[in-house]
């Protein structure tokens, strides 16, 4: 282990500049050892008292999340670590971990505070080390509970996604099937003799009730009852398929009145051909109708990413109604509400008005604290999720999302906010949550977040000024 030298020093691009004798100071103050292979320069949760160089060798940068190590960096020679001037870290949030055998210089927190006094150059080069690992760390931070939001939203998503596309998928092969039968249906159709006016009536009487926008609900017995009537009805004219015509005539709506209005029109040698013609234009018109539903789906999905995710527009802060970026969402968490047997109550004020904000940022603060809500639900398999918007004053908007769980322990409560905290079981989350929250509703658009929480009822309000 040879001596750490003032060029050596100088060779550090964070503090080239500082003057040599300030860098000598340094030197003379410090302790110069080696760390084993598997030895630590710091652990979580000790004391944060040295300000170490990395003179050769690696160092692993993690903190545990249960029993998982979670690696943040990995520091080379000539990297900056530890306490720094002005930092407000009592202890480490980190475990630094040699690699290899490492060599460094420390030098005890105490002699900092001389530095402070003595060696101006030196305590700036410091202080700017600091600035730039909390923007770095706030970065990784931000960053890492993206891809957690993003990961679950993620699963969910495809969740839905996947059932209308299986419904198209199993549309379109069934519609295969069901055309192939068309040309047993055109022979029978091809022997009527029906005049044009004849034809122009069945034809005006089922696209009026193809084109019917609602159609009555009914219950089990009474659409029981209506395939009964429908069935006799086909059967007292001896119409082929009289079943299977009657409980997809149903599904449209039909009535014994309806299957009049067609008979008059039709010759009764023609009844049973015709008839089996309109049911194969019902079952045409039912798949063609799920197919349309399912792409429709998939296109609002699609929509909600986009809005969610803000990714066509610019990242200023924007004119945005909230109630967008909570209903997309709630779009993308469709699946744990259903999956959690959640009962979801919603009372907005539509008059609010428009809020300068960054649309992304907003919406993650949404997802975060209606995921943290379903986590709270989850160990009761039910729940109620309740959001509400108003008027917060006379400058302010107010969203509150209210949960029905267990609550939040009152001697923790003041402890939520903070960065890794966390009350979920192991492995469950990241602790960041609530942290990135808070940055960006207080940091990001001067709003206020409030937490009040009972047995039963978990509430989280967040103020944002009008005019951002």
């Amino acid at each position: 282990m040879n001596p750490v030298t003032v060029e050596w020093l100088q060779s550090i691009n964070a503090i080239k500049d500082v003057p040599a004798p300030q860098l000598q100071w340094f030197i003379d103050n410090s302790e110069h050892y080696i760390v084993p292979a598997g030895g630590f320069i710091f652990e979580e949760e000790t004391p944060a008292n040295r300000t170490i160089v990395i003179i050769a060798g690696r160092v692993r940068l993690y903190w545990m999340q249960g029993n998982e190590a979670r690696e943040v960096a990995v520091l080379e020679p000539k990297a900056i670590t530890g306490y720094l001037p002005f930092s407000r870290a009592v202890v480490a949030n980190v475990n630094g971990e040699a690699q290899e055998d490492t060599e460094v210089l420390c030098m005890p927190k105490d002699k900092l505070y001389e530095a402070v006094r003595l060696h101006f150059e030196l305590t700036q080069a410091l202080v700017h080390i600091m600035s730039d690992r909390v923007r770095a760390t706030t970065s990784y931070e931000q960053q890492h509970e993206k891809m957690m939001a993003l990961g679950k939203l993620s699963a969910g998503l495809a969740h839905e996604l996947n059932n209308p596309a299986t419904a198209i998928i199993r549309g379109a092969t069934s519609l295969k099937q069901h055309l192939k039968l068309v040309p047993e249906t055109f022979k029978s159709i091809m022997a009527i003799r029906m005049t044009v006016e004849q034809v122009d009536s069945v034809n005006h009487h089922l696209f009026a009730i193809l084109q019917q926008t609602e159609r009555p609900t009914l219950t089990l017995m009474q659409r029981s009852e209506r395939e009964d009537e429908l069935i006799d009805w086909l059967d007292g004219y001896k119409v082929d398929n009289a079943m299977e015509i009657a409980e997809n005539m149903v599904d449209f709506g039909f009535t014994v009145q309806h299957l009049d209005e067609f008979k008059d029109n039709i010759p009764d040698a023609s009844l049973s051909a015709v008839f089996n013609w309109i049911n194969e234009n019902l079952v045409t018109e039912r798949m063609v109708t799920d197919i349309e539903d399912a792409s429709r789906r998939i296109e609002s999905l699609v929509k909600s990413v986009k809005v969610f995710t803000h990714m066509d527009k610019g990242h200023d802060k924007q004119l945005t109604d909230v109630h967008s970026g909570i209903q997309n969402t709630l779009v993308l968490l469709q699946h744990r509400l259903r999956k959690g047997n959640i009962e979801l109550v919603e009372h907005y004020d539509t008059t609010l008005p428009p809020i300068q904000a960054y649309v992304g940022e907003l919406n993650q603060v949404w997802t975060n604290l209606i995921d943290n809500a379903l986590d709270a639900m989850e160990p009761q398999h039910k729940g109620v999720l309740e959001i509400h918007t108003e008027k917060d004053g006379n400058n302010c908007i107010k969203v509150s999302v209210i949960d029905s769980g267990p609550g939040v322990p009152a001697d923790i409560q003041s402890q939520v906010f903070n960065p890794f905290f966390t009350t979920k079981e192991i492995g469950k989350g990241t602790g960041l949550g609530l942290d990135i929250v808070q940055r960006i509703v207080i940091t990001q658009h001067k709003g206020t977040v409030k937490l009040s929480s009972v047995p039963g009822r978990t509430q989280f309000s967040v103020s944002l000024p009008i005019r951002g």
